[in-house]
């Protein structure tokens, strides 16, 4: 079972992204509200996900910085970046996610990129 951490400062979206994933048969292994929280969750976890949906505009850190200090952390960790900024999608593949989706997408959207991302070696 595909494990992962959802990273958003929208309480609504990381239930909606958690409801549909469990129902879909992912196990969630943790949540953050901003960046700098994921990074402490990641840090001090023993088992890490094997899939971070990470946003981008959250207080405190960014999705991007996020992403670079989580992948300084572990090279081969996976990271989905989820964002309104379209914009943003060089600068968030650039700091090592291997999946963006825009905002607003549908979840079957958000489900293909899970199943592309876990099968991915």
């Amino acid at each position: 079972m595909t494990s992962v951490l959802i990273v958003d400062d929208e309480l609504f979206i990381v239930e909606l992204y958690r409801d549909i994933l469990q129902l879909r048969g992912y196990r969630i292994v943790g949540t953050a509200f901003d960046g700098e929280e994921a990074l402490k969750k990641y840090s001090s976890c023993s088992d890490k996900p094997d899939v971070i949906i990470m946003d981008h505009r959250m207080p405190i850190m960014n999705g991007v910085e996020a992403t670079k200090k989580i992948l300084r952390l572990n090279p081969a960790q996976k990271v989905i970046f989820v964002s309104a900024d379209v914009l943003i999608e060089k600068e968030a593949r650039d700091a090592g996610a291997i999946e963006f989706l825009p905002k607003p997408f549908r979840m079957d959207d958000l489900i293909e990129k899970m199943q592309k991302v876990s099968s991915a070696k």
